[in-house]
């Protein structure tokens, strides 16, 4: 630091000076100065660490710092996820990007645990990862229409509840909790695509936006879009017509939501939901509110897709079929000889871009009668949901030592493991190379493609 040699002289230890100027390296800065000399240069040396920090801040204000991941539960059960960013100038920006994640049959919230905090590891400063717990464990048999109802409310209205007598709790929708987000996508796995399906075309679906928000993406995993009866859509059931109608009638074991997806259900005389659903119908905008998504995708196993239900009873369903999660009919569907392993995605097979989407056309639903044959009944669902366009993904966890448990090794979720030591359920992530984490590098492709 050069002074002027006014404050460098001896002879003046205690002259008063008007203004000093001070040269300050990478630049300079004007200040008036007054006071004795000791209190002159303090001030210079003062504006000039300030001069420097600045520069600095400025310098790297585009790289943020990361603190901790930060988790949210509220009174339901719900947890919200997002990165806390602070960037060099201590600003803390505001997330306008909400993801709802949606489980499947008899899961949870936890399911979506590890595929969350991946997206935001990404994405920090634009997602707010909400993982839904409206609908968990026995309550997925409830229908889903009842559950769509329930995850509407729970992202978009809010709920009020009576735990007690004379007491109320208000649970504020995950939307009015946060002001800032601007645009909304759902991932969803197995019955939860459906469920999600459903959410958005009652009244959250107004002017080509969900509860007010942007739609952007919409993506699939494992699900069961033409629903689990016929065409050999059950893979355990090996194409056997009489199995399939057996199950079909035995679908009551998995409550209203069985009746759906084995398409027995026929409320007030009308077709069945997952056909409603394909179409716009009255007053629900099932294919409107889908289209109004920036890009749909349909992640699906093209083999070995089992789900495991029981605790001290192992049992294994194949309920998932190639065809209906990815919205093909069979002879659609690409050649094993033409399934190609990628470097970066070990398990993605296939991929296949969005192309343009079928003439859109009414589907007469009248025309569609309790008993009707469950080849046209398909034949109409395929025919409505492909009036949009859409992405499909192929996974084969062939040669994995997971491939029996596909359904949820795409979902990379957490699984429960009982510790016969401890006695109670402990959690285990993928990094823990639990038994669903081959599923990783599906959820990289997810993210890897994600519009945020």
């Amino acid at each position: 630091m050069n002074l002027p040699s006014s404050l460098q002289s001896k002879r003046h230890p205690t002259i008063q000076v008007s203004y000093a100027m001070a040269s300050i390296e990478g630049g300079s800065a004007s200040l008036h100065v007054r006071g004795s000399k000791k209190e002159q240069v303090a001030q210079i040396k003062k504006s000039y660490e300030d001069d420097k920090e600045k520069k600095k801040s400025a310098r790297y204000s585009h790289i943020p710092r990361f603190s901790c991941l930060k988790t949210k539960t509220d009174e339901m059960g719900n947890f919200d996820m997002e990165m806390e960013v602070k960037t060099a100038q201590g600003d803390r920006p505001s997330p306008t990007h909400l993801v709802v994640m949606v489980n499947g049959i008899i899961g949870s919230a936890q399911n979506w645990k590890y595929a969350a905090r991946q997206f935001l590891m990404k994405y920090p400063e634009d997602l707010i990862v909400h993982c839904s717990k409206r609908n968990s464990s026995m309550l997925t048999f409830d229908g889903v229409d009842v559950m769509g109802d329930r995850l509407a409310q729970e992202v978009c209205y809010g709920l009020l509840i009576k735990p007690l007598m004379f007491l109320f709790w208000i649970v504020i929708s995950v939307i009015k909790r946060r002001p800032s987000v601007r645009k909304i996508s759902f991932i969803s796995h197995s019955l939860g695509g459906l469920i999600s399906r459903n959410n958005g075309s009652g009244d959250t679906f107004q002017n080509g936006k969900i509860a007010g928000l942007e739609p952007i993406n919409f993506i699939t995993s494992a699900t069961p879009h033409l629903g689990s009866r016929g065409h050999k859509q059950v893979p355990v059931f090996c194409g056997f017509y009489t199995l399939e109608k057996a199950a079909a009638r035995t679908s009551w074991f998995l409550g209203r939501t069985g009746k759906h997806l084995f398409l027995t259900d026929s409320d007030e005389g009308k077709p069945p939901l997952l056909l409603q659903m394909v179409t716009d119908c009255e007053d629900l905008k099932f294919i409107s509110a889908l289209q109004s998504f920036r890009r749909r995708v349909a992640y699906a196993n093209a083999r070995f897709d089992l789900k495991e239900i029981g605790k001290n009873l192992t049992i294994f369903l194949d309920l998932v079929g190639w065809s209906t999660s990815s919205l093909r009919l069979p002879d659609e569907l690409p050649k094993k000889q033409h399934l190609r392993r990628a470097d970066k995605y070990p398990h993605v097979v296939n991929v296949e871009t969005a192309k343009t989407a079928s003439p859109r056309e009414e589907i007469n639903l009248e025309s569609i009668k309790p008993g009707s044959e469950t080849a046209d009944i398909q034949e109409k669902m395929l025919r409505g949901l492909t009036a949009v366009s859409w992405e499909r993904v192929d996974v084969n966890f062939s040669g994995s030592k997971q491939r029996f448990l596909a359904h949820s090794t795409i979902q990379a979720s957490f699984v429960h493991f009982l510790d016969s030591s401890r006695k109670q359920s402990s959690l285990y992530t993928v990094k823990t190379y639990c038994i669903n984490s081959d599923g990783a590098d599906v959820i990289q492709h997810m993210i890897d493609n994600f519009i945020p």
